[in-house]
């Protein structure tokens, strides 16, 4: 029915961790995207969401996060058809330096303020509502 798919807005020291997202990509190839992956078939299993975003990060950029905190969740169709769940999450940045790890997937890992994500002529627009929620409930938790 359906592909599950999870990101992280990832901050730290006021700026949000960005992937380029490789040309090879099948959806939304060479664009600024959060990081995140797809759930795989685990049968029964607890915490899916949370643990798959946790090894999507470590698999793609290197680093660990840790508080995650729902943002939101939206749907979409791939260009090649496939019907998409996508459920945001804001994390920590616990340890790590990102980097591009998986070439395949990444081109370039970019620390971005709010307001140059809002700004930059390679973020989609589902990108920018995402960054504003996570950006508005980062600011909520924080008074």
């Amino acid at each position: 029915m359906f592909v599950v798919n999870v990101e992280g807005a990832i901050h730290h020291n006021g700026k949000w961790l960005l992937i380029l997202r490789s040309e090879k990509e099948e959806h939304a190839g060479g664009t600024l995207s959060l990081v995140g992956g797809k759930c795989e078939l685990e049968g029964t299993s607890s915490d899916i969401l949370e643990r798959t975003l946790k090894r999507e990060i470590v698999e793609e950029v290197g680093c660990e996060v840790t508080n995650l905190t729902y943002v939101n969740s939206s749907s979409f169709v791939t260009d090649a058809g496939v019907n998409v769940i996508d459920v945001v999450f804001l994390c920590e940045h616990q340890s790590g330096e990102p980097y591009a790890k998986s070439k395949e997937e990444v081109d370039d890992v970019i620390w971005m303020t709010t307001s140059e994500v809002l700004d930059h002529r390679k973020t989609p627009q589902y990108l920018k509502e995402n960054i504003k929620l996570a950006d508005s409930l980062l600011h909520s938790m924080s008074n």
